[in-house]
């Protein structure tokens, strides 16, 4: 009898506690939620024309990947385009600072994690997310163009989720463009050579995206891109 009235209670205590996070917790992050969409379409809807570049947070300054993303911001920036990162250090820092000696708008879209990102310090407007889903679809819906330079698990996210949105037809096609041949090549190589002949993928799907090595390149292909619009 013991041990049943013990079940019971621990029963009862299991629900109370399912309870208690879905009324304190789940309701009311919906408002969170729907707060940093509102707040990011409000900031973000007077941009413009705008690029969204993703790369590394570990590359540090004086690497040939942090110099190419800070000359194709900036010259990105000279053609008229906002220059959108995810405000962090490495590859989004030389994002951001390319498009700000460029003279051109600098934004940085900043996320609330365990080990605190903080905020390179070439962004004009800067907007915080504790949602990585939210700011995802800021990345995507301000973004004439994705310039994807070399980066880990974060900058393979955004680059396969584009390709995803494109080849199921859920955005209309953009361009998307892989900056370094040298660090793609391996990947490139793997998505031929076995994603492309098990006919997990069709050989359209690989068209999606471009590889260039210059940032003169990533400027032509999206002017080009936009002038057959």
């Amino acid at each position: 009898m013991e041990g049943a009235a013990k079940m019971v209670k621990e029963n009862r205590k299991t629900k109370d506690i399912i309870k208690d996070d879905f009324t304190s917790e789940d309701t009311w992050r919906m408002f969170r939620i729907m707060s940093e969409f509102v707040e990011g379409f409000e900031v973000l809807s007077g941009v413009g024309k705008a690029v969204s570049i993703f790369g590394g947070s570990r590359i540090k300054p004086g690497n040939k990947y942090y110099k190419l993303a800070e000359k194709t911001a900036y010259l990105l920036a000279k053609e008229g385009y906002a220059i959108i990162t995810g405000s962090g250090p490495g590859i989004m820092e030389a994002g951001n600072r390319g498009a700000r000696s460029a003279g051109g708008h600098s934004i940085g879209l900043n996320i609330q994690i365990p080990r605190e990102q903080k905020s390179n310090r070439y962004i004009d407007t800067l907007l915080d997310f504790r949602y990585f889903f939210v700011r995802k679809v800021m990345f995507v819906k301000y973004a004439k163009a994705f310039v994807i330079l070399p980066g880990g698990f974060g900058t393979l996210d955004e680059l396969f989720e584009s390709l995803n949105l494109i080849q199921t037809q859920r955005i209309g096609k953009f361009p998307v463009i892989l900056v370094g041949r040298e660090y793609w090549q391996g990947m490139l190589d793997w998505l031929n050579d076995t994603v492309l002949k098990s006919a997990a993928v069709s050989k359209k799907d690989l068209d999606i995206f471009k590889v260039v090595d210059r940032p003169e390149n990533v400027v032509d292909i999206i002017k080009k891109f936009y002038e057959k619009s």
